[in-house]
């Protein structure tokens, strides 16, 4: 065995994962003429667009698409459901994925930086060895370097089920065949997206939530709201109860006994409950990387590690696990290495679940209220009352407010219906703007539009204590 060590190369900045936040970075700093290395895995784009927002989000399109086609009119006669042809859907999406992992591949060549194939761990502070996908293990080091290395999702410790290898979303996205009764365990945003897409193309499904209620940090009448809607289309939905055992293989039949003593039978399982940060394996112990208890990465307001001159960036330093809000520890990262004082402190991040109806929030919920001990004021209205959900015929749903007790700011905002999510972005620039929720009220909005319920429903928010 030779103990020559491998030729060092030496960048300006390295990035270990190609992570939304960190290719936007890495990017901009190769056309600025840094000397930029991204060391990645393959998932060339990130997971965003290669198992996660795009791909889940073109799957519920097609799913739609099905729908709407199931339930037109000239076959709605109760007859039984058809399965959609799982081979096309799955075409469909990987055709979507394939062109935007091109674009990013060719904006990656065309910055100048250097995408190096393979996987990487540390041996050193800023020192990276890369088993390479083709060729020779590369050792490569860093002035600055930043952790971009994301999730995965996590297999819950359940007696059998890591044999009965389960799908995660990811499998999930190259079914060829469409489950015939695809069981979900994990009642959060991915399980739910999943939960209904899948029916909608045709499978049976049973979604299993071990907690109480489906969407568990969203507030209860929002969980009974989304509950319903589901349960109506079809999908059995079994809260408050927990796998015990599973037997069986996904794909060819499973059985889940269940701790109330029912047993679920389904021809595939999915997983989705939690995440977990990719870390282990990194040798972040020779970097000088502190981890927390759960794995995620330790970070200030600054997104700076327990290293020197060593970041993490997206869902591995623990930043909610949206694309978007990686893509502002992006802006974070660029103003502190340009002497800025940006950081992650007050952020405010919306987001969505793309179910029907959907969801969209920002701010505080009431429960979020309830525990920091925050005063406020509730409006909310049935979506019923407004004039597009009407003309829609998409009526389910609702909006509500939070509004400090004691001023005017509008301090949270949940809605249940189509376009939820655009809508919210209307109330998050009032939000940013500082603007009393009076502003929103008395905005001349745009008429049949669904952010038009704004106006309604911030017209019923409860004066002050004080009258004023």
């Amino acid at each position: 065995m030779s103990n020559i060590e491998p030729h060092v190369e030496h960048f300006e900045y390295v990035f270990l994962g190609g992570g939304k936040g960190g290719k936007t970075l890495a990017m901009e700093l190769a056309q600025a003429g840094k000397r930029v290395a991204v060391i990645e895995r393959g998932m060339i784009g990130g997971s965003c667009i290669n198992v996660a927002c795009i791909p889940t989000k073109a799957l519920i399109q097609n799913a739609r698409v099905a729908h709407v086609r199931r339930h037109a009119p000239a076959n709605d006669d109760g007859s039984p459901r058809h399965a959609t042809n799982m081979a096309e859907v799955t075409r469909n999406v990987r055709s979507v994925v394939a062109g935007l992992v091109e674009v990013n591949h060719k904006a990656f060549i065309a910055s100048g930086m250097e995408l190096v194939l393979g996987t990487g761990h540390f041996i050193a502070p800023r020192k990276i060895q890369v088993r390479m996908n083709e060729g020779p293990e590369r050792v490569i080091e860093g002035e600055r370097v930043f952790i971009n290395t994301g999730t995965t999702a996590a297999i819950p410790d359940v007696p059998g089920l890591r044999d009965a290898q389960p799908l995660t979303h990811v499998e999930a996205l190259q079914l060829e065949s469409l489950p015939e009764h695809l069981i979900v365990i994990g009642g959060g945003y991915i399980g739910l997206e999943m939960a209904q897409a899948f029916w909608r193309l045709g499978s049976k499904v049973t979604l299993i939530q071990e907690a109480p209620r489906v969407a568990m940090r969203e507030d209860e009448d929002v969980a009974a709201e989304i509950q319903a809607a589901l349960t109506e289309e079809g999908i059995d939905l079994r809260v408050g109860v927990a796998p015990v055992s599973v037997s069986g293989l996904s794909g060819q039949g499973v059985t889940l006994e269940l701790a109330n003593g029912e047993r679920v039978t389904g021809s595939h399982v999915l997983v989705a409950a939690g995440r977990t940060p990719v870390t282990k394996g990194l040798g972040l112990e020779a970097a000088g990387v502190d981890v927390d208890a759960r794995g995620f990465i330790k970070v200030d307001e600054r997104l700076a590690t327990s290293a020197a001159n060593t970041w993490a960036i997206g869902e591995v330093a623990g930043t909610p696990m949206f694309t978007h809000a990686s893509f502002d520890d992006y802006r974070v990262l660029k103003s502190q290495l340009a002497g800025g004082n940006l950081t992650t402190n007050d952020r405010i991040i919306p987001y969505a679940l793309f179910i029907e109806p959907e969801l969209g929030r920002i701010g505080l919920n009431e429960a979020d209220a309830k525990a920091r001990g925050i005063e406020v004021r509730v409006a909310k209205i049935p979506l019923a009352v407004v004039p597009r959900a009407r003309t829609n015929g998409a009526t389910k749903g609702f909006m509500k407010v939070l509004v400090d007790a004691h001023s005017d700011q509008i301090l949270g905002f949940a809605m249940l219906g189509t376009n939820a999510g655009d809508v919210v972005t209307a109330v998050q620039m009032a939000m940013l703007g500082k603007l009393p929720y009076t502003a929103v009220r008395d905005a001349i909005i745009g008429h049949p539009l669904m952010s038009e319920g704004l106006n309604i429903l911030f017209s019923k928010v409860p004066p002050r204590a004080n009258g004023q």
